[in-house]
């Protein structure tokens, strides 16, 4: 190649980044004016709850049991994961870039790729549904060719553990301990594998966002994210607590690794090759991890029950 050629190539790539990131800043916007002016907590008092499973449909070598008694303080917790919307807010407000965007990359389901980008994108050796995609991020999260626009009011993913901790302390708040998570999740029943009981589907109705079909390429119906809200809430109103995300926790997932605590399984999950959409199921990666699949909700220490709504704006 020439040396003539070359200033052009580099104005014509400075101009495409600048498109990009005025496109990038442009979405930002708009989908902040869509966040609600408050984070909807719920206060929940305290108590000692039985916590893990020992079920046949556990997962011993993740660390499910054994059931043992846990103590939790009174805290609240945000009623659904952090929305696109409200992370728009924050990412508006202090300018954060994700570990994606850092990175360049993240890992997205083959399943919502394109059929271009499905040829494209390395796939994970161990699990080759997961596609490393460049320029998949919060905004993007299934490449340059999506967007979340359309979807304000979904979870926010392709965020790291220290992306959703940045979000919690602009917020005033923090993320969940693993203990808390799961006394949440579980809305006030014992020992019971769903936020709402014993049985998965209830008269045949799904109450919660995981894999219709065979996984990973025979899907029933939509595969991806819902909304935050969606499905009736749990004992407590909490929405979403299984199934659509994983949640980051503050947790470690051994005390000898590097790994954080995600709990709550995700759309990806289905009994033919995940089962871990339960209250008890766990999962870890490394906290700097930004996946398709994973949000998080926040947060607060509290003296007693009550609500409380920090206000992000």
């Amino acid at each position: 190649m020439s040396a003539c050629c070359s200033p052009r190539r580099a104005v014509s790539s400075a101009a495409q980044d600048d498109a990009r990131n005025t496109t990038s800043l442009k979405t930002v916007e708009a989908l902040a004016a869509l966040a609600t002016t408050q984070l909807r907590m719920v206060g929940l008092q305290g108590a000692t709850f039985l916590m893990g499973s020992e079920a046949p449909e556990a997962y011993a070598e993740d660390g499910e049991g054994p059931v043992r008694e846990v103590r939790v303080a009174p805290f609240a917790v945000s009623a659904t994961t952090v929305t696109n919307a409200e992370f728009a807010v924050f990412v508006q407000d202090t300018g954060h870039h994700t570990d994606a965007e850092v990175h360049g990359d993240s890992l997205v389901f083959a399943g919502l790729l394109s059929p271009e980008l499905q040829s494209m994108a390395p796939a994970v050796r161990e699990a080759p549904w997961w596609r490393q995609v460049f320029g998949a991020t919060w905004l993007h999260p299934a490449g340059d060719t999506t967007s979340v626009l359309d979807r304000p009011d979904h979870p926010v993913t392709h965020v790291s553990q220290r992306d959703a901790i940045a979000y919690a302390q602009w917020a005033g708040a923090r993320l969940l301990t693993e203990a808390e998570w799961e006394f949440a999740a579980r809305g006030g029943l014992e020992q019971q594998p769903f936020p709402w009981g014993s049985v998965r589907e209830p008269n045949g109705t799904p109450r919660m966002n995981t894999f219709p079909g065979q996984f990973p390429d025979r899907p029933g119906g939509p595969v991806g994210t819902v909304a935050a809200n969606s499905f009736q809430p749990n004992g407590y109103g909490l929405h979403n607590m299984t199934g659509n995300v994983w949640e980051w926790t503050s947790s470690r997932f051994t005390s000898d690794q590097d790994a954080a605590v995600l709990r709550g399984g995700s759309y990806m999950c289905h009994d033919s090759y995940c089962r871990r959409y339960r209250t008890s199921a766990r999962s870890g990666v490394s906290p700097d991890t930004s996946l398709g699949h994973t949000g998080f909700r926040i947060g607060l220490t509290t003296n007693s029950v009550g609500s409380a709504d920090p206000s992000p704006r």
